[in-house]
């Protein structure tokens, strides 16, 4: 079975890149037929629209994936039937599931490499679209910001409820401080419910808040009018700078930001559901090929077109079924994690009832 599996693991790799090339050029040319009235309005040069075409390609790519593996795998053992090469490797003896094993591992390394590409690459490139956007589109413009979580020293934390660009006003703001030599002992928090920008003598005032100081032994805490906090190393300018979408933060970003939203006792749901939906997300390909290759050994009949039809509509079934499961879990209904992974649990489950009904 060696040569064997060199010669569909080939076949199916081959096709997995021309799938993936047709379904981003296709996906590419939809795109450039609705925003084209948008680059022409703007008078946006040739050379930045192909430019946003090619760092927005990685993230097409990265939807593409799953219904691309899943396309080549049922095209793959179409034409091996088609060709009578299924029929023969059977009457060999060789097993239903043994036929299967190259394209599920081949899967898996796909999964891996997936991972890497949408957890790291592919928010590099988000960055660059989202910064022409703004530049050229005059999309992603905002007076104000949302949820702003950073480090403004070694020692320190900020969290930033909203934040009003226009009035330069911060609201529901936290500040958090640690020991130098302990950067888990917090020594004292500031809570303020407004926090207003001072332009003149260029420092930040905490307005009607309280401040806590923490002891090994005890807490104090006192309530102030105002406070003036001359040592914030930060602008209202540089702001909305700090405030990425989760879309242009890679994995380790993406963690680091659940670590912080925790400590500042924000909830984090919504940063976790992004950062486990990398993972899941990255498995869809084996999910949707163990679906679609147990479905299609079950089916009598019917062409081959008609087999990849089903399956890449169940596929995108699947894609829904993210979607809606994202949005229960951002409400509050789901468990980060159970969110991420609803889809694939399901299709999972759908799979392995069909596996043992496989045809020998």
């Amino acid at each position: 079975m060696k040569i064997l599996d060199k010669y569909f693991i080939k076949s199916f790799l081959a096709t997995i890149v021309f799938a993936l090339i047709a379904f981003t050029f296709v996906f590419v040319i939809i795109d450039i037929m609705e925003n084209l009235d948008d680059f022409i309005d703007q008078n946006v040069a040739g050379y930045i629209i192909a430019y946003y075409y090619i760092v927005f390609t990685p993230d097409i790519i990265k939807l593409m994936i799953p219904v691309a593996v899943l396309f080549s795998a049922l095209f793959t053992v179409g034409k091996a039937s088609n060709l009578s090469e299924l029929t023969a490797i059977k009457a060999s003896g060789v097993s239903i599931y043994r036929f299967m094993s190259p394209f599920i591992f081949t899967t898996l390394l796909i999964c891996f490499i997936a991972l890497i590409f949408s957890g790291y690459i592919v928010p590099i490139a988000n960055k660059t679209k989202i910064n022409i956007q703004r530049e050229y589109l005059r999309k992603g413009f905002t007076n104000a910001a949302s949820n702003i979580f950073f480090q403004d020293s070694q020692t320190r934390l900020v969290s930033i409820s909203f934040f009003d660009e226009q009035k330069e006003i911060a609201h529901r703001v936290s500040i958090q401080n640690f020991a130098k030599n302990d950067p888990t002992k917090i020594i004292s928090r500031i809570d303020t419910p407004t926090m207003a920008y001072d332009s003149v003598n260029h420092y930040w005032k905490a307005l009607n808040g309280t401040e806590r100081t923490f002891t090994n032994v005890s807490e104090n805490m006192i309530n102030f009018k105002d406070k003036i906090l001359p040592n914030l190393n930060f602008t209202p300018s540089e702001l909305i700078e700090k405030q990425q979408k989760p879309e242009e933060m890679n994995l380790g970003e993406l963690k680091k930001l659940i670590h912080i939203q925790k400590m500042v006792g924000t909830d984090p749901t919504r940063t976790q559901i992004e950062y486990y939906s990398r993972f899941s997300f990255s498995m869809a390909s084996l999910i949707v090929v163990l679906f679609g290759l147990t479905i299609s050994a079950n089916k009598k009949g019917g062409s081959l077109g008609s087999q990849i039809g089903i399956n890449i509509l169940a596929t995108f079934i699947y894609l829904v079924f993210m979607k809606v499961s994202t949005a229960f879990g951002k409400n509050g209904e789901l468990n980060p994690m159970l969110t991420a992974w609803f889809a694939n649990f399901l299709f999972l489950f759908a799979a392995l009832i069909n596996i043992p009904r496989l045809k020998q």
